[in-house]
């Protein structure tokens, strides 16, 4: 009977040793299987981070190479800008130079006959048809030219009424339309010179030549004994033009006419 009784505790023994192995291995098995999900997430992480990095290097390099091509493309521009700049100074330079040699020419040369001249070169189309061979460039400077080497102040009428005719919508038309009211206004057609001042100022507000064909316009409405026009336009002109060379003028003129 008591060795019964051991035998029975002994596999009772085994039983529960047997139970408690199985319920102590569980959580290895499961520790090790998480262990190795996580590995291969680090691994894939790394994976990714490795080839984002790379990615951010090529895309650092291409907006290097795009920067220093916008810094050669701004050099570039800047060069452009700078060279275009010297080119309209220069020609800014010789316009103004040929516009001073215009007037001192109109100022010091025009002749006395020239009021009262007795041959209508215009009504008989004297150098238009050659004028009419030219291009715009060579149109008006053959017009001034006119002026300023041959003295042919008549023909100069000429030549301005068909450049200003044919190149209605030239850079020099402001100038082409001043020129030939001065050589009107030379001559004492005074009605025609006052119509080329008034062109000027009425359609090219931005013109250098605005405030000298205002100028004129006032000189105008005195040799047409038309003072109260004239005092008009001068205190305009100073009004406009503060502190320029016309408006110094036509305080004078308007000092001279008030007093």
């Amino acid at each position: 009977m008591m060795k019964k009784t051991r035998l029975v505790v002994a596999i009772a023994l085994v039983l529960s040793f047997s139970d408690f192995a199985s319920a102590s291995s569980a959580p290895v098995l499961e520790l090790g299987a998480n262990a190795s999900a996580s590995t291969q997430q680090l691994a894939t992480l790394e994976r990714k981070l490795d080839a984002r990095n790379k990615a951010q290097i090529v895309m650092q390099r291409q907006l290097d190479d795009l920067q220093s091509e916008v810094n050669e493309l701004r050099g570039v521009t800047e060069l452009h800008a700078h060279q275009l700049k010297q080119v309209l100074e220069r020609q800014r330079e010789l316009y103004q130079e040929l516009d001073r040699r215009v007037s001192e020419a109109l100022k010091t040369n025009v002749p006395k006959t020239i009021v009262a001249p007795t041959t209508n070169v215009e009504s008989s189309g004297v150098g238009v048809s050659y004028s009419n061979n030219l291009s715009e460039n060579e149109s008006y400077d053959r017009a001034v030219n006119l002026v300023l080497k041959d003295k042919r102040y008549q023909q100069a009428i000429v030549e301005f009424k068909s450049f200003n005719k044919k190149y209605p919508q030239s850079t020099y038309a402001p100038n082409a339309h001043y020129w030939l009211g001065q050589l009107l206004f030379n001559k004492g057609d005074f009605k025609q010179a006052g119509n080329e001042f008034k062109i000027v100022v009425e359609q090219y507000k931005d013109s250098s030549k605005r405030s000298d064909s205002m100028l004129k316009l006032a000189a105008v409405a005195q040799k047409e004994h038309n003072q109260a026009k004239a005092i008009a336009l001068y205190k305009e002109v100073i009004k406009q033009y503060a502190n320029s060379s016309s408006a110094q003028l036509a305080q004078a003129r308007l000092d001279a006419l008030v007093h």
